[in-house]
């Protein structure tokens, strides 16, 4: 992404700073797997918002009005021996060069650099709780200054939480920021109709999940979250992420798989069947889902409530259920008493962006957020039938969900992942096509 929208974004939340203000930002720190094996590293997503810096040990400043320069970057130096194990650095250096810093230096030199700087500023904006140590640290510098109490130095009268402005800053997407929504989105699609043709009866989870693996790799992405695959009754288990069983004839496959590009990510789920036919009654239960995304994607526009698509897709879901005999009773009320929960339990959808369950208010003073563009949102509506007693045989293990990410835009919506096939006949063609040539 170009370094002139990293700019623009530290311009727009100093402009919401202002004057005699301070923002501290810490990156993520490098987490232990197991002994001394580390995960892949994944920056904190306000820290690469501002920043695009992707090193641990580093520190962003941003300092509205300051004559020697706004933006301050603290990260590691050079260290040739750790460069030949974990490869380069940026260095001080490269963080001005590259990353756009006026001023940057060695993150060792923080304590003493760093509480002078805050030690001239009226308010410090921070993320508290995020990072416990850097808390503890942090609050080490103030209660320094306020001993210090002399001179130039004092301690700033305010504390205020960064995240509450960069969180509404990040809901509303740039042109950069959609285009790799939409990179990501392309991607994922490649890969679910790679998954989907490539499945049949006496593969497992795991053989079907190595399919979407593939497709992310060759395109330099990894997964923006832990892949879903579940076949039969694992598909009604919503964050089942195992990926063991053997896939059967009869089954459906539910595979709720997005990748990451850029540190945007795309969230995407379908529903086949193992074998490519769809029995009667899962047939009907994917129409009905079917009905319910499509209901809840004409809901997303500008001036539309945050919930209108969740509440347009439960009502087509709750008259689903009678029609085909699994709830009893007018829809209304069932809808009121929250019968339908018992078979779709989750909402309707949620922000989706740099993180997959996405930053941003769903309420603002306790009523639903307006729809504007710009917002990016996930509509996965769903059906879950439990193995129950009082259910009839021929219902209960189906799992349906379908997701789409969806961008509003000025004139009402579009479906980023819309390559993709949604319809049952589409999906009964694409299934198993790659095994049958």
């Amino acid at each position: 992404m170009n370094s002139k929208e990293f700019a623009r974004r530290r311009r727009a939340i100093m402009r919401m700073m202002g004057k005699g203000s301070i923002a501290i930002l810490p990156a993520a720190p490098v987490r232990t797997r197991n002994r001394d094996v580390e995960y892949p590293y994944r920056q904190d997503s306000d820290f690469h918002y501002l920043t695009s810096f992707d090193e641990p040990d580093a520190v962003a400043v941003l300092v509205p009005g300051r004559a020697a320069g706004e933006f301050l970057l603290f990260c590691r130096g050079s260290d040739p021996d750790r460069e030949l194990w974990d490869g380069r650095r940026a260095t001080p250096a490269g963080a001005v060069s590259d990353y756009g810093a006026a001023e940057a230096f060695a993150i060792d030199a923080i304590d003493d650099v760093l509480p002078g700087i805050i030690g001239q500023c009226e308010r410090v904006y921070y993320t508290m709780g995020a990072q416990p140590d850097f808390d503890a640290r942090l609050m080490g510098w103030i209660n320094d200054l306020r001993e210090a109490g002399s001179g130039d130095q004092h301690t700033p009268d305010e504390f205020v939480a960064l995240d509450h402005l960069l969180h509404d800053l990040r809901l509303y997407k740039s042109r950069a920021e959609i285009s790799a929504m939409k990179k990501a989105a392309r991607i994922s699609v490649a890969a679910h109709r790679r998954a989907i043709a490539a499945c049949r009866p006496g593969m497992h989870e795991y053989q079907l999940e190595a399919e979407y693996l593939h497709e992310f790799r060759r395109n330099a992405v990894e997964p923006a979250y832990q892949p879903i695959v579940g076949g039969g009754a694992n598909g009604c288990v919503l964050h089942y992420v195992k990926n063991a069983d053997e896939l059967r004839a009869g089954d459906l496959v539910l595979a709720d798989v997005g990748c990451e590009y850029d540190c945007y990510a795309a969230d995407v789920t379908r529903t086949w069947p193992v074998d490519g036919r769809f029995t009667p009654e899962q047939r009907a239960l994917y129409d009905i889902v079917l009905a319910a995304h499509d209901a809840a994607i004409q809901q997303v526009r500008p001036g539309r409530h945050w919930n209108d698509p969740h509440d347009a897709a439960v009502q087509v879901i709750t008259a689903g259920l009678v029609r085909v005999g699994l709830l009893k009773g007018e829809p209304q009320k069932l809808i009121a008493d929250g019968k339908y929960r018992r078979f779709f339990m989750h909402r309707t959808g949620h922000w989706l962006g740099m993180d997959v369950h996405d930053v941003g208010d769903y309420k603002v003073s306790d009523h639903w957020r307006l729809l504007e563009p710009g917002m990016v949102l996930t509509v996965e509506p769903g059906l879950y039938i439990p193995n129950a007693r009082n259910i009839p045989a021929q219902w209960r293990n189906i799992g349906i969900r379908i997701e789409d990410d969806v961008l509003v835009t000025r004139d009402g919506n579009e479906v980023l992942t819309a390559a993709l096939p949604v319809a049952a006949d589409d999906i009964e063609a694409l299934a198993g096509s790659a095994a049958a040539d």
